[in-house]
């Protein structure tokens, strides 16, 4: 791309963490991006505060009642954007034409189909949503291949490890020499932690991430190592890699964002600050390099870099995940949902953090693995894994205080 093409992005969770750096990338380069359209899924403030600023021809809302507010704030403010609401409205900007990038931010399973309608249009996909690879990644990958789209993977380990691939890597990674991923993990807040005081963890405690600057839900599932556990799924399908291949590495400092290793004995690490601005300029700008607006890695300041084992025994998220992909068919998509309904439970005090882990476990026990050969076949099975969680959280619910 040279400086004299515009793109136009439309960024899917436009109002969380990722969408909102998104935004300030895109902000600091307006002779190279366009903001084409914005969504959101309740927090129309925002969105609204938004579509001021960078005036897209679209913006969506998951509710037609929020929607009208903000048609109305926008009609007063005499801002030319049009307003729709629901998934399919969703969809319909994920695979306009009008845009030639998508950045893929929605969190949890409402990314599915959004970003699965960006990759079938044959756009540049920047995926920040694991989710639509964990719940549906052979169609999702089929998707990509057929339609001709770039797929650019965001979170931080796995762009790292993209960036330390050779060109052409699919196919197996052992036909070019690649021997291992190293998948690294910060630990989350509680990696010293013994078992018994985790039983006792409180969701401001484990939303208190050490590096990182991020929602709710993923800060939970960073703690619990679930998030570790759906990245390595992410990663089987984003480099077309075996579980075996793909070691877990507890990196406190989250500065070697993760590493492939060579069979020569070689190993290629990307290392950088903690900021998620740099894998989404990557993504924006490739194969480019932009300013990302983030400070230059100060290795005298960093002084050391530690790295350990996870500790599966206190927390089984990871153990799981690699057990619903070596399960295949709609295992991890179950194994998703679970943890999703899970998760909201700990958050609204009806769960005990190491609870999360045992509804996981009890409701992919429960359901039977089918084949996820369609959109059709993942739904659904995210839809009966969802209702089993809620018959567990009877099970497991914590008594009230």
């Amino acid at each position: 791309m040279t400086h004299a093409t515009v793109r136009r992005v439309t960024v899917l969770g436009s109002t969380g963490s990722i969408g909102q750096s998104t935004l300030d990338v895109i902000a600091r380069h307006p002779q190279r991006y366009r903001v084409q359209a914005l969504t959101a899924h309740t927090s129309r403030e925002a969105l609204l505060a938004q579509c001021l600023t960078h005036r897209p021809a679209v913006a969506v809302l998951d509710d037609e009642e929020d929607a009208a507010w903000l048609r109305h704030e926008l009609a007063t403010a005499a801002v030319p954007t049009d307003v729709a609401a629901g998934v399919d409205a969703l969809c319909d900007v994920a695979g306009d034409g009008a845009s030639d990038t998508v950045m893929a931010a929605i969190v949890g399973s409402a990314g599915l189909l959004p970003s699965l309608a960006a990759a079938r249009a044959g756009k540049r996909v920047l995926l920040a949503n694991k989710e639509a690879l964990v719940m549906s990644g052979a169609l999702f990958m089929d998707a990509v291949a057929a339609a001709g789209a770039t797929l650019l993977p965001i979170d931080s380990e796995h762009n790292a490890i993209y960036q330390c691939l050779p060109d052409g890597y699919r196919g197996g990674l052992s036909r070019h020499g690649v021997s291992q991923l190293l998948l690294t993990a910060s630990g989350g807040p509680f990696r010293h932690l013994g078992s018994a005081a985790l039983e006792q963890v409180t969701p401001d405690q484990a939303c208190a991430h050490p590096n990182w600057s991020m929602g709710r839900k993923i800060s939970v599932d960073s703690a619990t190592l679930m998030n570790k556990g759906l990245e390595l799924i992410e990663a089987c399908w984003l480099f077309d890699a075996d579980p075996a291949q793909i070691q877990v590495v507890v990196h406190p400092q989250s500065v070697v964002h993760s590493m492939a290793a060579y069979d020569d004995g070689s190993v290629l690490a990307q290392m950088g600050n903690p900021d998620m601005r740099t894998p989404i300029a990557y993504g924006l700008a490739w194969p480019e390099r932009i300013d990302a607006g983030v400070a230059a890695l100060d290795l005298f300041k960093v002084a050391r870099l530690d790295f350990e084992s996870p500790d599966e025994a206190r927390f089984p998220c990871l153990r799981l995940a690699r057990e619903a992909m070596l399960a295949g068919g709609t295992a991890p998509a179950v194994l998703n949902a679970a943890n999703e309904v899970a998760v909201a439970a700990f958050l609204d005090g009806q769960l005990g953090f190491t609870d999360i882990a045992r509804v996981v476990e009890d409701v992919l026990e429960s359901q039977p693995v089918a084949r996820a050969d369609s959109i059709d076949a993942v739904v659904d099975a995210d839809r009966r894994a969802r209702e089993s969680a809620q018959q567990q959280l009877v099970r497991h619910a914590r008594p009230p205080a």
